[in-house]
């Protein structure tokens, strides 16, 4: 049955109820991948027997036609969803076996609707990367091979990687935070899984591994039992093959939820009905400020195909404006750690987590959170501290709040003039190399970000297209910004530029 992990999650949903095959075959056929695959390091927490009862559970009501609309389809779950019984971490040391007593909104809908969870994904440590190299369980190995390496050689050098015990270096990063869920979607170990998006944490992923990725409007999802990062930006969504599966996956995960108070109370349409609309007379966006110093050569000729593809099926195009686009990486580089340094002032060795000991409360305090956490995690929490601190709170934090205010009316008003959805590079370049950025120089690796963090700052839904191979095979992706919880015209633009670039294929199975 291992032909079944090469089929879409639509295409999955679809056999399940005409019978093809069952829930159980193809939960197994998953598991067998991820076993295979445990050099990736995608999963850090495998449950296959809560798997199987799940998947017998859901083939009882497939036989009975009570099938809900993800009924038997296994998923990946990042390791920041909280889910009951089951260890969640933030692959991070500090709550190194915490084992929620309860439930995030987001799984418990998907549980709901009938999914199976397969496992745990790794992920950056309370999501602060863009590699997936700060876990705490290590980084995460794309599945796509960096150029002119053959299967054997990656397979060899992996092997290797692991049995000395050190890092992976010279494989490609999956992109983070939520390099894991694209990893394991990427390689077929899950049809699809969640994630979050803080500054790109969904779209860098998807378009570093080839997938399509959605951080949805802030409030679409319920942010309750996510382990949180920074508040005003966190915000989950689906990773998938297809934008067709992403549908299918956020009409579920989405939904008001009372015990979020940044939760709208709005109806979740039926994505899927979006997904082969016509985009004849939709307005599609290019602004100016998004051609960017170090941005490559081949990124600008994606996009310029972007354009020509939207074009030829019928889209205006317009080229606008976003003039405080420059501010926006400086800004979230403030407003993300001041609330991440917030956020995780609750851990501090007393209530829950790892605790070490010291000989009175401030030093137990010092060791615990010294020892728990990683360098990214520390970094950010400092810079977060220092900017929130007395004499310097009105000059960084306010300031950035206001030139937040300002980005989100760039875009306010390029809507108010008729604009449909932006188009931009979702990436500055294709995957790099594991230990290539990390560490040396923060900043460059902050950098990946560029093309992002303007969303997550106006609170917009944005998606990350697979939309083509760099000159050295790798996958690159085209990213579209839409208006506040207008994510079916981001499903029906995406769809006409997926179809429009065509497969990218996918990696070897080098691995196995």
């Amino acid at each position: 049955m291992s032909h079944i992990t090469d089929l879409t999650l639509a295409e999955i949903r679809d056999g399940l109820k005409a019978k093809s095959f069952t829930s159980a075959e193809t939960t197994k056929a998953y598991l067998d991948s991820i076993e295979k695959a445990r050099g990736l390091n995608a999963y850090v927490l495998e449950t296959p027997d809560r798997a199987l009862a799940m998947a017998a559970k859901a083939d009882a009501r497939l036989a009975k036609g009570e099938a809900g609309p993800l009924e038997g389809v296994p998923l990946g779950i990042k390791d920041l969803f909280a889910t009951e019984g089951v260890r969640t971490t933030a692959c991070s040391h500090i709550i190194d076996n915490f084992v929620p007593t309860y439930e995030s909104t987001v799984t418990s809908q998907l549980w709901r609707d009938g999914a199976v969870m397969l496992g745990k994904i790794n992920n950056d440590e309370f999501a602060m990367g863009s590699s997936n190299e700060t876990s705490a369980f290590g980084p995460v190995v794309s599945p796509w091979l960096p150029p002119n390496w053959s299967a054997e050689q990656g397979k060899e050098k992996l092997a290797a990687a692991r049995a000395a015990g050190t890092a992976p270096n010279g494989f490609l990063v999956p992109g983070g935070s939520s390099g894991g869920s694209a990893a394991a979607v990427a390689a077929r170990l899950c049809p699809g899984a969640t994630g979050t998006d803080t500054g790109g944490s969904i779209r860098q992923p998807a378009a570093f591994t080839g997938i399509a990725g959605i951080k949805p409007t802030y409030g679409r999802c319920s942010r309750w039992g996510i382990v949180a990062f920074a508040s005003s930006l966190d915000q989950a969504g689906p990773f998938a093959q297809t934008v067709r599966d992403c549908a299918i996956m956020l009409k579920s995960m989405a939904g008001h939820d009372p015990k979020d108070t940044t939760s709208m109370d709005l109806a979740v349409p039926d994505y899927e009905a979006a997904i082969g609309k016509s985009v004849k007379g939709k307005v599609i966006g290019i602004p100016k400020e998004y051609r960017v110093d170090g941005m490559s050569a081949e990124i600008d000729a994606l996009w310029q195909k972007g354009i020509d593809w939207l074009r030829d099926a019928g889209a205006e195009i317009r080229e606008i404006s976003l003039p405080h686009t420059k501010y926006a990486l400086p800004a979230y580089y403030i407003v993300a750690p001041a609330e991440c340094s917030s956020n995780l002032a609750r851990y501090d060795g007393v209530r829950y987590g790892e605790r070490v000991a010291g000989r009175e409360i401030t030093e137990l305090y010092e060791n615990t959170r010294a020892a728990g956490f990683g360098d990214e995690v520390k970094r950010r929490i400092l810079i977060g501290t220092y900017v929130l601190s007395a004499g310097y709170y009105d000059a960084y934090y306010v300031r950035a709040q206001k030139i937040r205010t300002l980005i989100k009316r760039d875009f306010e008003l390029a809507y108010a003039d008729g604009v449909d959805a932006i188009l931009t590079p979702a990436t500055p370049s294709p995957a790099f190399g594991i230990g290539e950025k990390a560490g040396a120089d923060p900043v460059e690796m902050y950098l990946n970000d560029v093309f992002t963090v303007t969303v997550n700052m106006a609170g917009l839904p944005g998606i990350a297209v697979p939309a083509g191979l760099s000159n050295e095979g790798l996958p690159l992706g085209l990213q579209l910004i839409g208006r506040a919880f207008d994510e079916e015209t981001l499903f029906t633009i995406g769809h006409a530029i997926e179809q429009a670039a065509g497969s990218l294929g996918k990696p070897q199975n080098w691995w196995a």
